[in-house]
């Protein structure tokens, strides 16, 4: 067994053991972070502004602190971005994670000393708790690649700018930089599709052993490679045995991964942000992530059926229940307080606390009160799917409330891979295998069905290559972009649509 392999493995126990000890005693370890963060951001505007030297209890947080989205603190971080110390934390920020935004144009979220090593060190131990569980270690000694955004950054005021993904590239360990591709200079491409092009270049005769990212672009980069050398990803790389992801939920891709790799992989599920890293998961045998309680952030709960209300209860960790559908909210040590970063969770487990993440607060269809949420309508395929040969690149939902003709009714925009019989024989009695499977999760669906408001989903297939034409035409394609699995309205099927003529 090779030094580096050992050393990994010591380590491993180490970092376990830390785990174990938060992990543990939950409670107490969100009260000290909360104390910690007030305490450190007394003097600044923002806590001068809402009374920080007052604060002694969470509750007197929850009545002087209101839940806010980003629009709600962008005079705040306006004063930031302009150079302004001591707004939202202490200083000044170290970067700026420039993000899409949708009502506000592009979105700053900063980055200060206190909250980075936080980003890099989650991602590590994810990786850690990996080896401690399974004793596989070899993987550390082969290549290992992330799929990411340019590390090129801008600077402003002090303050730089950039991708977190091409932020996070700049704090690689030494130990890794050996094994990390692709080169620098790769790494650099801006354009989604000559960057890949150039990163099947340099790996496709590499023994890479890692290979992380989101999902679907993840996928571009292994039919690329597949088509260039004419044989699975697997077979190129004989010792690729884990995929680590996050972004989207990785149960749709997954059949059509092992097709692409030719078996199965160990993976990783990671629940990283801009504003956070909020939780990975730990282990191979649990469903969840464990939600990192000991990382600067405290979190606060809103159930998704409460959301919209007047004066929605907000829940600490001590207080939530297993299976419930909850708006995630934030207060970090990079000085975002009571924030509403726009994903829902469910827990799956409460010792330790481990989430899944379930959709998007303004990503779910209720054109008729049904409530349809991304987790369903992943969950739905899935079923749908299991015990076929049935691959599916990509796909979104959304209402079709004015048909032509007949009642309203889901519309399943679905791109399969035709490839090695990919797509179904009968598209209808695969679109009822989707409907009888959201129809056992979500009731007010059912009872819309079964009450002739509805009438079962419509599967419309996308073209090949039809969701990256579609990103690319709105400049989103690669890096951390993704497709909504679901919209209440039918903004991007109608694009979809001009897009697939």
């Amino acid at each position: 067994m090779k030094i580096k392999n050992i050393a990994a493995k010591i380590f491993a126990k180490k970092i376990y053991n830390k785990t174990q000890k938060w992990a543990n005693d939950p409670v107490a370890t969100q009260q000290k972070v909360f104390k910690d963060l007030i305490r450190q951001a007394k003097e600044t505007k923002f806590g001068k502004d809402h009374h920080f030297e007052n604060i002694k209890t969470y509750e007197d947080f929850a009545k002087k602190v209101p839940v806010r989205d980003y629009e709600g603190l962008k005079t705040y971080i306006d004063k930031v971005v302009k150079g302004e110390p001591d707004v939202l934390w202490k200083g000044k920020p170290l970067y700026f994670a420039k993000t899409s935004g949708t009502t506000s144009g592009a979105k700053y979220i900063p980055l200060t000393k206190e909250s980075m090593p936080f980003h890099i060190q989650a991602a590590r131990n994810a990786i850690l708790l990996y080896i401690h569980e399974t004793g596989n270690a070899d993987f550390v000694s082969g290549k290992m690649i992330f799929l990411q955004g340019s590390p090129i950054l801008e600077e402003k005021n002090g303050i730089q700018f950039g991708r977190l993904s091409g932020i996070v590239a700049h704090f690689v360990p030494k130990y890794l930089q050996k094994n990390r591709m692709p080169s620098w200079e790769t790494n650099c491409i801006e354009d989604w599709e000559t960057k890949v092009d150039a990163i099947v270049e340099e790996t496709i005769n590499e023994d890479m052993a890692v290979i992380s990212g989101i999902p679907s672009w993840v996928q571009m980069y292994f039919e690329k490679l597949k088509e260039k050398a004419n044989k699975p990803v697997g077979e190129i790389f004989k010792n690729f045995n884990l995929f680590i992801y996050g972004g989207v939920n990785y149960e749709p891709y997954r059949a059509k991964f092992e097709n692409l790799i030719g078996r199965k992989v160990d993976s990783i599920e990671l629940f990283p942000a801009s504003e956070g890293f909020f939780a990975y998961q730990d282990s191979q045998k649990e469903k969840g992530m464990l939600l990192l309680l000991k990382a600067g952030i405290f979190y606060e709960f809103i159930k998704s059926e409460e959301f919209f209300s007047d004066n929605p209860r907000r829940y600490t960790i001590g207080e939530v229940e297993l299976g419930v559908n909850y708006v995630l909210i934030i207060s970090t040590n990079a000085g975002l307080w009571g924030y509403n970063i726009g994903d829902t969770v469910q827990f799956t487990s409460l010792k330790p606390y481990r989430v899944v993440v379930s959709g998007r607060i303004k990503h779910y269809i209720s054109a008729f009160g049904e409530h349809v949420i991304g987790k369903e309508v992943e969950e739905a395929l899935k079923e749908a799917m299991e015990g076929t040969n049935i691959r599916v690149n990509e796909f979104t939902v959304a209402p079709q409330i004015a048909p032509n003709e007949g009642l309203p009714y889901h519309e399943w925009f679905i791109e399969f891979d035709s490839e090695d019989s990919g797509e179904p024989d009968n598209l209808e009695h695969f679109a009822e295998a989707i409907d009888n499977a959201m129809r056992k999760q979500n009731i007010y669906y059912d009872d819309l069905i079964v009450g002739k408001v509805l009438r079962k989903l419509v599967i419309t297939k996308v073209a090949q290559n039809g969701f990256q034409d579609y990103m690319k035409s709105i400049g989103k394609l690669g890096g951390q972009n993704k497709i909504p699995r679901l919209s209440n309205d039918r903004k991007i099927v109608n694009e979809l649509k001009k897009e697939n003529r």
